[in-house]
């Protein structure tokens, strides 16, 4: 049982002092005020112990919050008693008027549309009671968060070194030692931070907030996996068979993977149109908040089978025959080919390989919920390294990471490339992670014919990290199941955008990403190299993914190793081309040293051989 402490009168003492009536509503103020339409003022009462990760918890929210644009701001119980409270000290009457005066600002802060975020230890009940009647009464959301983190874990914290005090006796009345804390009877949110990583703490919170309408569901990193559970497996196969079916390509069951797997959340199948118009004219899905989605995850098919599907609720996706999935409450739409590929490539082109793919598909598409039918596994000898976003977030947890950094890649790693992910690895370090770990991922699904296939390129990079040009214990080498599209900056934000579902934080772009030649002459690229890296920087719903700038490496031949380029001595630098690397590969020759770890080069001399003996 707390201690019964008369309930604080909240009186007004002032007189002739009459409450204004502001001219701007909160709808209007939640439709300007940050990046996400709506009004999501609030306030959010962090109440704990000394030492039981209040402010860190309550800090690392407002900082989530601010990079997905949702104002919010945080009110500590150290910087309010420096300023506004200067003058109250610890005995219970001024504990009362300090959480008094706080909540009245946190009601401003609310009533403005900004989540309000008050940490304070706000010992008694009566008091935290208080605060929420305050925002009750003038209908504004209040959410307690019971920071429950013992007392014994608290005081072997002691981060600030007042325990040890309190237990001496040189600070008194200080709770928890001297004074009652009284136990939230009924609190929002119970954390317990023992074990668990302040983004565990904070995605708790996110998610209550979302349930409770304050936040879109684009703001929760949820990842959302559409693969039937093990349990429900059999049952789900036994009524697909049953179902009418449509027969799907490989290019259309890698997609289902991307889908079924997460990396599209919060898709929760293939775009219905208006899934489809918003992809296409926005970058984003715009409902339920502002989600990057660059590319259209579509499934299209022919008239025939259109006709034969439309007046069904649900029917089967097979692949050679077996079912993957069930499509549920279909919608069917014209497949505007020349349309969609000028928005999603910047072209219409028959000598894009992947833009004659959509000319060759279906005149419709088709959206709706998909169920799939289980792991889509390909039996190829690589599917160990096919692992789910949520896969990737237990094994980076195991690591200890506090930092991830992507890569994506689909072509073999020179020591180039690996110079650009240690050197990123050293600025994460230098800037104070203790563990950062480095997604080595290569691209999986779809590429044009004249790539190296992805079995090459997985030994090669394997062979990267034997020789530890990559160092293995920091490093996750993993396969992404998306088909390459070679769309440029349209599709690098795609790119960008699934890796965030792994919980990666950090993005190197490199120099022309997703993009390829010209299908016609003259010889020039499809796209503005650096225009990649740029949109990147810019494109909406990606700010809290930090992006790493490409630098310029190349063969140093004073240093005989791969360097980044100094153009004060650009004449010691030689930058060796695909087709010149391609060319020695062919013919036996080795590249200079320091170019590439002389396995992962056998790896992939061995391969270009291979098509020149055949």
């Amino acid at each position: 049982m707390g201690i019964q402490r008369e309930i604080i009168k909240n009186d007004q003492k002032a007189t002739n002092v009459f409450a204004q009536k502001h001219n701007v509503s909160r709808t209007k103020r939640g439709e300007v005020l940050g990046s996400r339409g709506g009004f999501r003022g609030c306030t959010i009462w962090f109440t704990g112990l000394s030492g039981a990760g209040k402010t860190t918890i309550s800090f690392a929210l407002e900082e989530y919050l601010v990079a997905r644009g949702i104002p919010a701001y945080g009110l500590d119980g150290d910087n309010v008693r420096t300023g506004l409270n200067k003058n109250l000290g610890f005995a219970p009457e001024d504990r009362e008027e300090n959480i008094r005066r706080v909540a009245e600002v946190g009601k401003l802060f609310a009533d403005s549309g900004v989540v309000a975020l008050c940490s304070f230890v706000s010992p008694y009940n009566n008091d935290r009671e208080l605060a929420r009647q305050l925002h009750k009464s003038v209908g504004l959301p209040f959410f307690e968060i019971h920071v429950a983190t013992s007392l014994e874990e608290c005081e072997k914290r002691d981060v600030k070194g007042l325990y040890k005090k309190a237990r001496a006796g040189i600070i008194k009345g200080f709770t928890g030692i001297d004074q009652p804390y009284e136990i939230p009877v009924n609190p929002e949110v119970t954390i317990n931070t023992e074990n668990r990583t302040v983004d565990d703490c904070v995605q708790q919170i996110v998610e209550v907030l979302q349930t409770n309408n304050i936040l879109p569901r684009s703001v929760v990193e949820k990842v959302i996996d559409l693969t039937v559970p093990e349990e429900n497996l059999e049952d789900a196969i036994k009524e697909a068979e049953d179902l009418p079916s449509v027969e799907i390509t490989k290019l259309d069951l890698q997609w289902l993977q991307v889908l079924g797997e997460g990396w599209a959340s919060p898709l929760t199948g293939f775009m219905r149109e208006r899934e489809f118009l918003q992809c296409q004219h926005f970058n984003c899905l715009l409902d339920d908040g502002v989600t990057n989605q660059s590319v259209p995850v579509v499934l299209p098919i022919s008239t025939a089978e259109k006709d034969k599907l439309s007046s069904c609720k649900q029917f089967t996706l097979r692949y050679n025959g077996v079912a993957k999935a069930i499509i549920r409450d279909p919608e069917f739409y014209e497949h505007r080919k020349e349309e969609r590929c000028a928005r999603q490539f910047g072209m219409f082109n028959d000598g894009h390989p992947y833009i004659k793919m959509i000319n060759d598909s279906g005149d419709w598409l088709v959206g709706g919920d998909v169920d799939v039918l289980g792991r889509i596994l390909w039996n190829d000898g690589l599917d160990q390294y096919r692992l789910t976003p949520n896969q990737l977030r237990a094994q980076f947890r195991e690591m200890h990471a506090d930092a991830v950094f992507a890569f994506q890649l689909r072509n073999p790693v020179h020591n180039g490339h690996a110079l650009l992910m240690n050197d990123c690895k050293r600025q994460l370090v230098e800037r104070g992670f203790k563990k950062p770990v480095l997604l080595l991922h290569p691209l999986g699904g779809w590429t044009k014919d004249d790539d190296v296939p992805l079995s090459v390129r997985m030994e090669q990079h394997k062979a990267i990290m034997d020789e530890g040009v990559l160092d293995p214990e920091s490093t996750v080498l993993a396969i992404f199941p998306s088909p390459m599209m070679y769309a440029g900056p349209t599709e690098v934000q795609w790119h960008a955008k699934a890796r965030m579902s792994t919980g990666a934080n950090f993005y190197i772009v490199g120099r022309d990403p997703a993009g390829m030649p010209h299908p016609d002459p003259p010889k020039r690229d499809i796209y503005e190299p650096t225009h990649g890296g740029k949109v990147l920087r810019m494109a909406p719903g990606l700010t809290q993914l930090e992006i790493i700038p490409f630098k310029v490496a190349a063969y140093d031949m004073k240093a005989k190793a791969m360097a980044f380029f100094d153009p004060h001595r650009k004449e010691d630098f030689d930058f060796i081309s695909g087709t010149r690397m391609r060319g020695l590969a062919r013919s036996g020759e080795l590249p200079p040293d320091g170019f590439m770890a002389p396995k992962a080069w056998t790896v992939l001399a061995n391969y270009y051989q291979s098509l020149t003996a055949k």
